[in-house]
């Protein structure tokens, strides 16, 4: 069995700690490798190497940093298969799924790439006689990412390319449930030329993230995770004098006007609900048909689509769907199903009965898709973040109905409607308070040029992930006033409203 340990100054380092977990393939349900974790030695190590090299770092020009993100950009394109293989082995998603997740990552490359632009600064002349200026955006040190199991490779990119482009440094802690993709990106950076020390992997539990709250070398703190912890991340971050972004939970709503397309909605939240297992933050978790006849429609619609879905390895090229990614998960998912039974919803498609007949993949961690109707407000399959392949609707008699129910909910991540009517779906896009809406779009999460983040209780802090948003997280703004007389003893007058 392999062992994986951390990446701190350009190499693979072991742990100090004696504390070790296994980590499972979902698919077959067996210990694949060692997962050594860290400590606050090894966060601290990390972190003296990141500081060192800091101040060379921020200093380079931005268009070579550029230039070695764009090498990296290249390795992603060329060896994609081989990060999607480990996600697939470690997570359990589907291979098409884990390559769609290195895809999205590479864009925030992509738009870190152009560093150069997005770095030039203002400029005001003469704001009063020979004074003029200008304001630039500084790094702001060491900084760190804490990153989800659901994406291993799309979350840290959302956060360490931008911080490199703006001239941080970077220290990860990747999920030990599927830490493998973190330690493939480490050395793909280092091939592509990045220094050693700018960017280091600490791989741990709670133990490490605590260190990195309290270390005082860092400086800020990227997070993604559940509500729980992200408030936790953020609260203890910023008693300690960090900035923080912490993205949370989230119950992701698609309302279904009257006049909607009903297959071409079907075929849209079937891929929003089930794609990778309903493992993700901006799964469409809930459906709300508003109308009579409008909630027949969808379920009727859903229900065959439903029921054929093809859940195995991800590995294989028929799955459509894979495991979920440990037994707790497992566990978890099939006791919320219960719930809802009990609360009184209808199991129009039930996953607990799904047996995986695959010779060696009867231990997995599968559960078919499941389809409730009738869910109510009140149960706890639509209050929760589930976070597996159970798609709830809840009715609604009316449009301002739907809407309320989704105002009522705690978070306020992403959402989407499914309509003909411009008039409605205009009154959707600028009414609702939720961070991002899909207008026949069933997963609204926008390009890396653009900035993802929720609203409510999906989201601490005041700066959304990548895009713009990301640069002025990743940045501190310094403005300098300068005045070159052309006499030593030139009087100095500031402008006055006289």
């Amino acid at each position: 069995m392999s062992t994986i340990s951390h990446y701190i100054d350009g190499e693979v380092v072991q742990s100090t700690s004696n504390r070790t977990q296994p980590v499972f393939n979902p698919a077959t349900g067996q210990a694949i490798s060692e997962l050594q974790l860290g400590n606050a030695k090894d966060l601290a190590t990390a972190v003296a190497a990141a500081k060192r090299e800091f101040p060379a770092w921020s200093q380079m020009p931005p268009l070579r940093r550029a230039r070695i993100l764009d090498k990296f950009k290249i390795i992603l394109w060329d060896r994609m298969d081989e990060l999607a293989e480990a996600i697939t082995l470690e997570h359990g998603k589907t291979f098409d799924d884990a390559k769609g997740e290195v895809t999205r990552g590479l864009e925030v490359v992509e738009f870190a790439t152009s560093a150069p632009s997005f770095l030039k600064s203002d400029f005001s002349e003469n704001v009063g006689t020979g004074v003029d200026t200008y304001n630039v955006r500084q790094a702001l040190g060491v900084v760190a990412g804490i990153t989800p199991f659901n994406f291993p490779a799309m979350v840290p990119m959302w956060m360490f390319p931008v911080a490199l482009a703006c001239g941080n440094t970077f220290v990860l802690k990747p999920s030990e449930r599927d830490p493998s993709p973190s330690l493939l990106i480490a050395q793909w950076l280092k091939e592509a030329g990045l220094p050693d020390g700018v960017f280091n992997v600490v791989q741990g539990d709670k133990e490490v993230v605590d260190a990195i709250l309290e270390h005082p070398d860092v400086k800020a703190v990227s997070f993604v995770g559940s509500t729980p912890i992200a408030k936790y991340i953020y609260v203890t971050g910023i008693t300690n004098g960090k900035r923080v972004q912490a993205l949370g939970g989230a119950k992701n709503h698609a309302v279904i006007m009257p006049d909607a397309d009903m297959d071409m909605a079907a075929n849209a939240i079937m891929g929003a609900a089930y794609g990778s297992a309903g493992e993700r933050c901006m799964a469409i978790s809930v459906v709300v048909p508003v109308g009579e006849g409008t909630g027949d429609a969808i379920v009727s619609a859903l229900k065959p689509k439903v029921e054929a879905l093809s859940v195995g390895p991800g590995m294989d090229a028929e799955s459509e769907m894979g495991p979920l990614v440990t037994k707790q998960a497992q566990e978890r998912v099939l006791s919320y199903i219960d719930a809802g039974e009990t609360s009184g919803a209808d199991v129009v498609v039930d996953g607990r009965n799904f047996n995986q007949a695959k010779q060696g993949y009867e231990d997995g961690y599968y559960v078919g898709g499941t389809l409730l109707d009738n869910v109510t407000p009140d149960m706890s399959v639509y209050r929760d973040e589930i976070f597996g392949p159970v798609l709830s609707v809840v009715r609604r008699d009316t449009f301002a109905d739907a809407v309320d129910l989704i105002h009522g909910h705690q978070y306020a991540n992403g959402t989407a409607i499914f309509t003909r009517d411009g008039d409605a779906a205009r009154n959707f896009a600028q009414n609702i308070e939720v961070g991002m809406v899909g207008i026949n779009v069933p997963i609204p999460v926008p390009m890396a040029f653009h900035s993802f983040g929720g609203w409510k209780a999906s989201i601490f802090g005041d700066h959304a992930m990548h895009g713009m948003e990301g640069v002025r997280f990743y940045t501190r703004i310094k403005t300098t006033t300068t005045r070159w007389p052309a006499k030593l003893d030139a009087e100095f007058k500031m402008p006055t409203l006289g």
